[in-house]
This record gives C-alpha cells, structure tokens and sequence, in this order.
C-alpha cells in the first residue's frame, strides 16, 4: 500500500488508525517516523515519505516518533494473510529465527538461498532480514526497560542483543534516548500497573473492531485443564518456548488485550509476545474482512450485529492438530477429558506462578507422545491409529506443522494420514496454520447456520456460494458458529 501516495497521505491526514502497520511516515524535516494514526499535526505533503516497515525507516536514518510510538502499533495484517515466501519469512522474523538460527537458518527453513531471501525482502519491505530483526529487538528492549526493573545489561541480552554496547547505540538511534532516559520517561505507567511479582505486563495492541466473545469464549470452552484455564477475566495457559517456558495471562480491554508474561528465561520474550499475538489473531484487518463479507445479504446481518470477530488459533501448531483428533467426533467436554489424559501422563510439569492458578503442564510434545502405548487410548481403534500416525510424523519431522507451512502442501500431507478428512484437515489449516481461507462447509454448526440464513446447507452449494467470501471465509465460519447458543460463543463471565 506504501506506495500509493496519495491514499497514504488521505490515511494521515485523516489520522486514520486502521492503517497503523500498513505502512509508516516518514518526515523528511524532522527525521522521524510516525503511524498513520500519530496525534501530531501533519506535516506538509511534500514532507512525507512513505515506507513499508519500521525497519526501513530506521535503516534510512529515521528515529521512531515519541507520541505515536509506531514501533508499537499492530503488525502488517498481510503477513496473516499469505502464504507465499516473504509472508512466511516475515512470521519466522516475528518468532525470532533470525536471533536464534541467523539468516542462514531462515533461508533454510524457507528453502531458499540467503541471496534469494535478501533480495525478497529487500524489494518488498525496504529491509533486508538483519535489519527486520534488529527493528524487533528495539521494540523487544523497549518493552523491557518500560514494564520491568531489569537491569540494563539483562534487558539488552533478553532482547536478543549480542553486546550491551549494540544494544546501547540501537536504542539511542532508534528512540533518540538512552536506554535510561527510556526508562525515566515513558515506564512508570507500565510499571504501576498491577501484577504478579515476577511477571511482565504488556498491552497488545490491535485494530478496531474487536469482538471477544467468541475469540475467548472458543478459547475458555474447550481449555485443557492443568494447560489452559479462564480465571479472574483472563484467558491464562502454559507455554513451551525454546529457552525455557512461560505461563501468560491474556485478557480482553476496551482498546488492546492485557498480557502478563512470566518467562523463566527471557530471551523468549519476543518469541511469547509473538505467538500470543497469533492466538488471538491480532494483526488482522477487521475493516477489510467484514466488508467483504457484508457484500453477501444474508451473511451481512451477522456482520453488522457483532463486527470484529476473530479467528481463535493457537500458540503450537502441533499440540492443535493432536487435539483435533481426540476431539473427532465428540463433545467439547470429552475432547477436553482425552486431552487432560494425555497431559496428566505425559505433560511436562510447570508451576504456576499465581498461587491461586491451576496451570500444572505443558502440553504433551510430539517426542513425548510417540512412545505412547494406543492401548492406554480410551478411543475407537481407528481414532487410536490415526492419532499414533499423526504424532509420529510430527516426532520425526516428516510433517511439519508451523508457521513457516505451506497451506497447501500441509493440507496434501494431512490428507494422506489414516483418519484425516476434509474437516480435520480444514480446522488444522484453519486454527493452527492460521489461513484465514480455510473453510469447514461439512462442519454440523456451520450448515445449521447456513440453512438458518437461507444459504446453501449442503458442503458443495455451499462451497459455491462461500467464493464471494474468499480470501475471507474462516472468518465466516466464525460469524456462522456464532449463531448457536454454545460456550464458545459467549466470554465467560
């Protein structure tokens, strides 16, 4: 979008927020760069320059606004929404590959050369994979020296900083401060507010519209017991992170989601902050998705009742796909119970950093299940094999389940498991791989609704007429599910 001037200026102009992440101002009198959103009066057209990523602005020699704080705002909606090679490679940078594995590791995981990766990048975001990352560890830095009382030298090494002396320059050149002055000027709110000892308190910021209802509402009906739980207002659950692990606490605001982070090492900040961001869904463009689904007439009333719906995934693309089976063709309440079985004799033990929290496991790893005895399984032989089949594939690497998936080909490698059909295979791409296309049309809830409205109930009718919703249409079915009276529905009170 950067590169269309003139509705870039009418976004500024009009401090339109629904573009924060879209693209990024930068003024070429003042050298610093702003959201579209920024309160500050407009700078004169011929002042703005408009660039695609904060990277790219900070590699041009621009310094991040200190009233819009831009390096703040939600990420670029597109990065969710494709899946060819500079989106996978724009959500392997968010998870911290290139901190952990370097750029030789990316290109890798992308099969590609790192040439080829350089120059994708480059063309399309204005910042090559280095500078990508380096921008996240600024943002990584500030979010430390804002919302805790680390000490400098471990905020630095934390954010993924290989000197404290890099970490020092970075911060001065991105924010025009010290990492102190940082933390003087803009931390004491964040640090007032309220939290268990030991955690981190973020705010996650997101576009508007945001309906919670469903987003918590599927998350809290079909929780994991000693995984997963709703307590006190929020969504809280256990993480594996490479590091170490994390307990988070996720819950719903008027203008962002409250998160509470405790890491037991912190060099998976960036990395938590990433995945909680997917789980809810929110680099999404709410604006873009309901209008193209107000332009079916008998999808658009679920629309305009409650716009902003997001699509629930997930934190572990594998631990989803081994809870979709167990939940083949049962109640939420048995695929929960499955579920906690397998925790309970195979999940890892964690401890809670609330004293009142019920949160005892991660859930089972794929290593950990492939010794698993099926006869243990309280489930039919068939789903027993299916299940066997999928977490061997998942141990031994031959189908890997992430973020870096391709849609298409995962689909085509669930497809040949025993037990996989067209639903399991769609609510996997759906929720755990995170297309926002993928589509449940045999799915009992989804044609209830749609014989309800007066659209198509049979899978193939109503795959044709769900075309117009595309690239849409998982965010459909969460407008469809919604007209059941069903736990997932509702937030829980």
């Amino acid at each position: 979008m950067y590169t269309d001037t003139d509705r870039c200026v009418r976004a500024v102009q009009s401090k339109d927020a629904r573009f924060d992440g879209w693209f990024f101002t930068a003024v070429l009198t003042t050298r610093i760069y702003c959201r579209p959103s920024c309160p500050a009066v407009p700078p004169k057209v011929g002042n703005m320059s408009f660039l695609p990523s904060a990277a790219a602005c900070q590699q041009a020699g621009f310094r991040a606004c200190k009233r819009c704080r831009p390096d703040t705002s939600p990420g670029s909606p597109e990065w969710n929404a494709r899946a060819d090679a500079v989106a996978r490679a724009m959500r392997l940078i968010q998870d911290g590959v290139v901190d952990r594995e370097g750029v030789p590791g990316l290109a890798t995981r992308l099969g590609y050369s790192t040439r080829q990766v350089e120059r994708q990048l480059n063309a399309e975001l204005g910042a090559g994979p280095l500078a990508l990352a380096r921008a996240q560890r600024a943002q990584t830095a500030r979010l430390l020296i804002e919302t805790s009382e680390l000490p400098m030298a471990d905020v630095a090494f934390a954010a993924g900083f290989s000197s404290i002396r890099t970490f020092n320059d970075t911060v001065r050149e991105v924010f025009a401060l010290s990492p102190s002055e940082l933390r003087t000027r803009g931390g004491k709110a964040h640090r007032d507010t309220p939290r268990i000892p030991g955690t981190i308190s973020l705010r996650l910021p997101y576009r508007s519209p945001l309906n919670p209802d469903n987003l918590f509402g599927h998350l809290a009906a079909t929780a994991v017991p000693g995984v997963e739980e709703w307590r006190a207002g929020a969504y809280r659950r256990t993480l594996r992170l490479p590091y170490g692990t994390g307990v988070v606490a996720l819950s719903p605001r008027p203008d962002h989601i409250g998160c509470q982070l405790a890491l037991t090492d912190l060099r998976d900040l960036t990395l938590a902050i990433s995945r909680c961001r997917r789980l809810l869904d929110l680099d999404a463009d709410p604006e873009a998705i309901d209008e193209q689904l107000r332009a079916d007439p008998l999808l658009a009333p679920l629309v305009d009742k409650a716009p902003g719906r997001r699509v629930p995934r997930t934190v572990d693309a594998a631990e989803f796909a081994v809870r979709a089976v167990l939940g083949q063709q049962v109640s939420t309440a048995a695929a929960r119970t499955h579920a906690a079985r397998l925790v309970v004799a195979h999940g890892e033990p964690v401890a809670d950093p609330d004293p009142a929290g019920g949160l005892t496991h991660l859930f089972p790893s794929p290593q950990a299940l492939a010794g698993l005895d099926p006869e243990s399984l309280a489930l039919p032989r068939s789903r027993r094999t299916t299940l066997t089949t999928l977490v061997a594939a998942l141990a031994d690497g031959s189908l890997p389940l992430g973020i870096d998936s391709d849609w298409e080909l995962a689909r085509a490698r669930l497809g040949e498991l025993p037990g996989f059909g067209p639903w399991t295979t769609e609510v996997i791409a759906m929720r755990a791989l995170g297309d926002p296309d993928a589509f449940l049309p045999s799915d009992l809830g989804v044609r209830r609704a749609a014989r309800g409205l007066g659209l198509p109930s049979t899978p193939a009718a109503l795959t044709a007429r769900a075309a117009g919703w595309r690239p849409w249409r998982a965010y459909a079915v969460q407008y469809l599910w919604a007209t059941e009276d069903h736990a997932i529905n509702h937030l829980p009170v």
